[in-house]
């Protein structure tokens, strides 16, 4: 017998966003001193201390404005938003699983404002 769980809602976070709800989550097993981190938990706040640049009021800003630029949906931006890609070969990377690729200039503007950011 298989057991299936529903999806009930879901929402893109950024790194930074993360970061913010787990600190709260770390904070308040702390405060339980028979309550232990989780592996998967403790791992979960080490890639985002890890990896977390901007500041989640930043992160969201990040993602709106990359939302403006034409070729750029919410998943994407999220995306984008989380690895931030400095140059045009990262970026592709992002695109690799699009239908559709990019030209330079549309690069160069995803790239610019990143760049408003970092």
């Amino acid at each position: 017998m298989t057991i299936f769980k529903e999806i009930v809602d879901e929402e893109f976070l950024t790194v930074s966003e993360t970061k913010e709800l787990l600190a709260d989550i770390e904070a308040e097993r702390a405060l339980d001193e028979d309550r232990e981190l989780r592996y998967e938990l403790a791992r979960a706040i080490e890639h985002v201390n890890r990896f977390s640049v901007l500041e989640p009021e930043e992160a969201q800003a990040l993602v709106d404005d990359l939302q403006e630029v034409e070729k750029v949906d919410e998943a994407t931006a999220y995306k984008i938003a989380n690895l931030l890609p400095r140059n045009r070969d990262e970026l592709r990377s992002v695109y690799a699983q699009q239908r559709y690729s990019l030209s330079g200039d549309e690069l160069d503007e995803i790239l610019n404002v990143i760049a408003q950011y970092v």
